[in-house]
């Protein structure tokens, strides 16, 4: 099933895109797996990834931690943890 990831700040400035549409192989059931399965594409990929445990995430509108599962997910935003000021 196709999932739109939206991309944020340096996530997004790695990787050239705002938003792109994926298909996860069936093995990628968690944001982690995600994640993993994003950066080893290689390329801004790899980079914007490499941190993992520095990416939060959401599916639609609510925060998921890396054990959160994906499916049944349309639309996956990915961003670094974000500061006050």
């Amino acid at each position: 099933m196709p999932i739109e990831i939206l991309y944020f700040a340096g996530i997004r400035e790695a990787i050239g895109l705002s938003a792109e549409t994926v298909s996860p192989p069936a093995d990628v059931v968690t944001i982690a797996d995600l994640v993993g399965w994003l950066a080893a594409r290689g390329g801004g990929h790899a980079e914007a990834f490499a941190d993992r445990a520095r990416i939060r995430a959401a599916i639609g509108s609510d925060f998921a931690d890396p054990g959160t599962p994906i499916a049944g997910a349309r639309e996956i935003a990915l961003f670094p943890p974000v500061t006050g000021g």
